[in-house]
């Protein structure tokens, strides 16, 4: 469908409700630019799934429509589910800074994706893209080599912020571009779409700077071997935390796949300076005092197979925490984690380390702006129309108040979900209706084969066990010839199964002798049977809900 001249439409498929999944479309004339296209780290009602991806079927029967995709920065919420989605994407020409494009490139050999045209792009380039006149500032982050966008139309200036926050003394220098941001406020900006994740601190975000002042004041006081964790794809962090080491005598291990990955990335685009004597392999690591070595590393989520996390139970098979050493979690907790993270420091204290995290030490700062840098990005770029982004509900809730109050007219501020369209002119801002979006679930190799049901079925088993009956009737006369046979995990401790197995399999067959015999050669009718009488039963005795599983064979 095209829009009106004059008319901007904003489809979100994801980061508008939730933290993470950050991928949305801008449409004019028929033409669609996409910006970003991240995934999310599963909840913990999806079990087993590894990682979540934004559903994009509007976007994949419109492939011939995109003009371009552009990446802001290269945390995984914004460029971790390129390499599922570009091909249904319609392999568009990908548009973004360096090291974005030096930390997507990695991933997309892992997956062995070929012919990928990608275009690295320097603050204050611009890019034309179908109706689309892309220009990229500077955005300081969590991450070196952010931007953000202003994007130009026939039908007025659109501003996406990135991820961003006014750090006045960034590790690499480079702040964000207030200037150009008021530029665009002199030029005159349609809409403003602007990061909500810290609207409710209060103030400025402490400058990355106060973290290495925390590292200097806190290595000196560790007496034996320092493990620190971080989020691999935090440059500015990883660079502090080899300045600190240096500093204090301490020789460096790199550990965990994506932390070699994401440094060898950035040393080779010279965003990391690394002395080569700096580092040393495991072997080395072995024949140093501990007091002179650090391994930095990844796991300050509570990931289960991070490098911290098995040594929190002892399971890794190369490094073993001692008594006396030191783990520093140099990362915010990211909501639904909270669990895992709370467990695994609980563990490295039954190891005998001291920890510090966020909580107990100056260890980490966010890479988000708080509501006195939200505000000066209001005042510099004065938008007819905005909308809040990349948040919980309640964060997009209040930024939109926040913008309300800083002058954008209320039915101008308009607060959308994912799936939830509007439309944008020099006229107004209107909702324009729902749209089909939504997750798709990533279980190892497969890709959206997981969805609700199954999910459902892995709660049930997870909370009330398993039960299998197997069964074998004759397929003519329908009489019960084996079983019935109950197995059961999850369910009834070993010790109490016999006597009670028993009267289930007698319920079992009391199914026989109350249907006819065209019932019970009726195999599915039969299972359905068998299901209902088993749930009655184990709800009626000890109240409990089992997956039930009839196994019929037909002989």
């Amino acid at each position: 469908m095209k829009n009106d001249n004059g008319t901007i439409r904003l489809l979100p498929f994801g980061g508008l409700g939730e933290i993470g999944l950050n991928l949305m479309a801008l449409e004019y004339d028929g033409k669609l630019l996409i910006i970003d296209c991240g995934l999310m780290f599963p909840e913990p009602a999806m079990l087993g799934v590894d990682l979540v991806v934004p559903e994009i079927g509007l976007l994949t029967r419109r492939s011939a429509d995109i003009v371009g995709l552009v990446l802001t920065h290269g945390h995984e919420d914004h460029i971790g589910a390129a390499s599922y989605l570009w091909r249904q994407l319609g392999k568009p020409e990908i548009y973004a800074t360096a090291l974005t494009i030096g930390l997507l490139q990695a991933k997309l050999r892992e997956f062995n994706l070929s012919g990928v045209t990608t275009h690295v792009i320097r603050p204050r380039d611009e890019v034309i893209l179908g109706p689309f006149q892309v220009e990229f500032f500077r955005a300081a982050h969590s991450i070196v080599d952010g931007v953000g966008l202003g994007i130009r139309t026939p039908a007025g200036l659109v501003v996406h912020t990135g991820d961003f926050k006014l750090d006045p003394t960034p590790v690499d220098g480079e702040t964000t571009d207030l200037a150009r941001l008021a530029a665009y406020g002199e030029e005159g900006v349609l809409l403003l779409l602007s990061d909500s994740t810290n609207v409710e601190r209060d103030g400025y975000t402490l400058s990355e700077q106060t973290v290495g002042v925390a590292l200097h004041r806190l290595l000196p006081t560790c007496s034996r071997r320092i493990y620190i964790g971080t989020f691999s794809s935090h440059i500015a962090r990883i660079c502090q935390v080899l300045e600190a080491a240096q500093a204090h005598g301490r020789k460096v291990l790199i550990h965990g796949r994506s932390m070699v990955t994401s440094t060898a990335v950035a040393r080779q685009l010279g965003y990391l300076n690394i002395p080569d004597d700096l580092l040393i392999n495991l072997s080395q690591l072995k024949r140093l005092p501990p007091e002179q070595t650090l391994v930095l590393t990844t796991g300050s989520q509570g990931e289960p197979l991070s490098v911290l996390a098995r040594m929190a139970r002892d399971d890794h098979a190369q490094l073993q925490l001692e008594e006396g050493d030191t783990v520093i979690l140099s990362s915010r907790q990211i909501p639904g984690n909270e669990k895992a993270i709370t467990d695994m420091i609980n563990h490295l204290y039954r190891r005998g380390a001291e920890v510090h995290y966020e909580t107990t030490s100056e260890i980490h700062v966010s890479g988000h702006a708080c509501r006195e840098e939200l505000k000066q990005v209001l005042a510099l770029t004065r938008p007819q129309s905005f909308v809040p982004i990349h948040g919980e509900y309640r964060h997009l809730v209040k930024h939109a108040r926040l913008a309300v109050a800083m002058g954008v007219a209320p039915e101008r501020a308009l607060v959308l979900e994912n799936g939830q369209s509007a439309l944008f002119s020099v006229n107004g801002a209107s909702n324009a209706g729902t749209f089909e979006s939504g997750r798709i679930f990533v279980d190892g190799k497969g890709v959206g084969d997981v969805g609700a049901v199954q999910l459902r079925d892995r709660s049930h088993l997870a909370h009330h066990g398993l039960v299998v009956a197997l069964l074998a009737v004759n397929r003519s006369t329908g009489v019960l010839l084996y079983g019935p046979e109950l197995f059961t995990r999850g369910f009834v401790p070993e010790e109490e199964r016999g006597d009670y197995l028993a009267a289930a399999a007698e319920i079992v067959r009391g199914v026989f002798s109350e249907h006819s015999v065209a019932a019970l050669t009726d195999l599915e009718e039969l299972r359905i049977d068998v299901r209902k009488a088993l749930r009655r039963f184990f709800i009626q005795s000890i109240e409990r809900r089992p997956l039930i599983l009839p196994v019929v064979l037909e002989l």
